[in-house]
């Protein structure tokens, strides 16, 4: 990849990231996208290579065919390609709204279809028996409970649950203020039982596990520092296997659990989306498959003519 090649990447997304504040992790990826798509037109056969704007759609469709033709096991996932197809549709845009090109290439490259999938959820009887699996009499069984029943009823991404810190909890008001994707706040609410267990375990666990000293995370371990995402994995699953749950399972399964429970019991998508998080509602509409997915067991199951 050339230098100017280069330069514009890091103009391009300090753009994004000004302009449409886009996570850390989703800059990355579009910087490695469109990294490897230069290095290729740096390397492609004509004289002196190309640089991103001076690529035409034949070059996007070329680059794209030969991701296609390489060995199964090393061809892109479809969100992948569609990551890769977003990344450059910003960076042509961006470019064309600064008149550094004329025509955009991506007017004609059709996105790849992604296979509809569903996410995975828990039915309310197993998410019921993953709550009571952690032993309450231990601080640290303390904890987790608190934590599955914070995850449960707010809905949160497992980073923002072990990032939580305690001023962004209000058990007055019964809300909690999250840091989400792109660096954006949301202030979710709670139910009584989740702030019973968040309270108690504030009074009886938290110091416990702290010993004195002092923190402000709201969920610390056992040697007085915060949780990693992957050390709740690893609780998250020892509490499913106890609960006698045998499917693969996730933090990020109570998420998708949180959002179907909600549509099931009547509440609106808007509501739903908001709770969540997701920047667009088309995210959201996935959970309406999944409770429709269940009434369609229901019925089946319990229908005299199902």
């Amino acid at each position: 990849m050339s230098d100017a090649d280069a330069e514009l990447l890091d103009q391009f997304c300090d753009a994004l990231w000004l302009e449409d504040g886009l996570a850390k992790n989703t800059l990355a990826a579009y910087r490695s996208d469109l990294s490897l798509f230069a290095a290729w037109l740096a390397a492609s056969g004509k004289p002196g290579g190309r640089s991103l704007i001076a690529a035409e759609d034949h070059d996007i469709k070329a680059y794209l065919a030969h991701l296609h033709d390489r060995p199964r096991t090393e061809q892109p996932k479809a969100s992948s390609q569609r990551r890769l197809q977003a990344a450059l549709r910003r960076l042509y845009r961006f470019l064309l709204a600064q008149g550094r090109v004329h025509n955009d290439p991506m007017l004609n490259i059709e996105q790849p279809r992604m296979p509809q999938r569903f996410p995975k959820t828990l039915s309310e009887q197993d998410v019921e028996a993953l709550l009571a699996a952690p032993d309450v009499g231990r601080p640290i069984g303390l904890r987790d409970r608190a934590m599955l029943e914070l995850l449960y009823a707010a809905g949160l991404r497992v980073t923002e649950l072990v990032k939580l810190r305690l001023f962004e909890v209000n058990l007055e008001d019964g809300v909690v203020r999250v840091l989400g994707k792109g660096e954006k706040t949301r202030l979710v609410p709670l139910g009584e039982i989740a702030i019973d267990w968040l309270n108690r375990y504030l009074l009886e666990a938290r110091p416990a596990l702290l010993s004195g000293r002092s923190s402000d995370e709201v969920f610390v371990s056992a040697r007085r520092n915060g949780l990693s995402r992957q050390m709740f994995w690893i609780l998250v699953k020892r509490h499913a296997a106890a609960a006698g749950i045998n499917r693969p399972i996730s933090p990020h399964v109570l998420r998708h659990a949180f959002a179907t429970h909600l549509i099931n019991h009547g509440a609106d998508l808007r509501v739903v989306q908001l709770l969540l998080g997701h920047a667009d509602i088309s995210t959201t509409q996935i959970y309406t498959h999944v409770a429709r997915e269940r009434l369609k067991q229901l019925h089946a199951t319990h229908h005299p003519r199902g």
